[in-house]
């Protein structure tokens, strides 16, 4: 299936996989090395998701902590307080609780610039990612870093898991004629990394000569998945909503490139795949009978209230991953877009935006959309990514902090 398992550091002594006593790297901050900021004045890039094991917001952890000076916010996509939608720009302005500035790094500007930065001693990242590379977070990380170096400011990762795990890498890296903002170096799909070992890659495989610390996470493993942790899960953005959605995005997102709904305006998006035009009952025994691992395909009806097809029925399947050990997300989602492109070809239709197909943007080349055009088989088109895939793993390796 066209993944590689990459062994991490071995469980503890008497440690289960059932985890439990995983510590953000803000707690780490805070607890023991506080020496990083004190004194200082902070720039802080997060949203929501930036909290300590106790739900207290990093803002109002910085804010209150004697000694330190939170001078800057920086929002990424959704904003700091993460209450914009997908793709919607959002504005700089104050933030109301604690009266700092707070810097867009989603609008017209998506990267800190001489004037964001002046009067900032260090930058902090504390964001939680999802595990795929077209989450664009990464890459505001990869912005603010490339700011920093610049600037001659130094940069800290407060790391956090990767929510499904650590070990599996899957899906095409992408080739850097397809770069944009869902993807900017050439990492596969699912990257198997948390963002500070992806920033320690980025730092030194790329050139950016960012002055970097990583605090990692204290207490988590390459084997463990969010729900293993024993941190409360917080939408990484809107329609994020659960691990689950997570568990299925790094595929399920193909969708986004085509005619079909990824179930954004339902209370399940990316589990919900579907069209007006598509019969589900056709759809889910097509899929089904594929005999894909750790996945099993319902037929279902939806009606979005926002995004494609809103307010009218849709027809499809939603997945239902059995055994998320065993599943690949990657390659579940070409089989989605064959089994789709091949049952209703007059109407399954690649969305094009600014000229280029939206596909080839998320897969980091126009070599699956390509093939599938061309009839080639998804075991085919998955085989294909071994290669840049093994290569991709043994880079990493040198990266790895668990």
């Amino acid at each position: 299936m066209s993944t590689h398992e990459i062994a991490g550091a071995a469980s503890a002594p008497g440690q289960g996989l059932s985890g439990g006593s995983v510590r953000p790297g803000l707690d780490v901050l805070l607890t023991e090395r506080l020496d990083l900021v004190m004194g200082k004045r902070v720039g802080l890039i997060t949203n929501p998701t930036g909290v300590r094991a106790d739900l207290t917001s990093g803002i109002d952890a910085l804010h209150t902590q004697a000694g330190v000076t939170l001078a800057a916010l920086f929002g990424p996509e959704h904003g700091v307080r993460g209450q914009a939608q997908a793709g919607e720009a959002v504005q700089s302005g104050t933030d109301p609780r604690t009266g700092v500035p707070a810097y867009s790094l989603y609008g017209n500007v998506r990267q800190p610039t001489a004037e964001m930065l002046r009067g900032i001693d260090i930058l902090l990242f504390d964001i939680q990612d999802v595990g795929a590379r077209f989450y664009t977070y990464i890459w505001t990380m990869v912005l603010a870093m490339q700011a920093a170096a610049k600037h001659g400011v130094p940069f800290v990762v407060l790391d956090r898991p990767n929510p499904i795990a650590g070990l599996a890498v899957e899906g095409p890296v992408l080739d850097r004629r397809f770069e944009s903002f869902v993807g900017m170096y050439p990492i596969p799909v699912r990257h198997g990394m948390t963002v500070g070992e992806l920033a320690r890659l980025f730092n030194t495989e790329y050139g950016i000569g960012a002055e970097l610390t990583v605090v990692p996470a204290k207490g988590w493993r390459r084997e463990l998945w969010f729900d293993q942790t024993g941190l409360p899960w917080i939408m990484p953005s809107p329609n994020m909503p659960t691990l689950e959605t997570a568990t299925v995005y790094p595929g399920s997102a193909f969708i986004e490139g085509t005619s079909l709904s990824e179930g954004r305006g339902t209370t399940r998006p990316f589990e919900l795949i579907g069209a007006p035009w598509i019969d589900p009952y056709i759809l889910a025994d097509e899929l089904n009978a594929r005999g894909l691992p750790g996945v099993r395909f319902r037929p279902a009806y939806f009606a979005p209230t926002f995004s494609k097809h809103a307010g009218q029925t849709c027809g499809g399947i939603q997945l239902h991953v059995t055994d998320r050990q065993a599943f690949r997300p990657v390659a579940t989602g070409v089989h989605l877009l064959d089994a789709a492109r091949r049952r209703w070809p007059e109407r399954f239709q690649w969305q094009q935006s600014g000229g280029s197909f939206s596909i080839d943007r998320l897969a980091g080349t126009d070599a699956l959309r390509l093939a599938l055009n061309r009839g080639v088989p998804p075991a085919e088109i998955i085989a294909s990514w071994d290669e840049g895939a093994r290569s991709f793993a043994q880079i990493r390796q040198k990266y790895l902090l668990y």
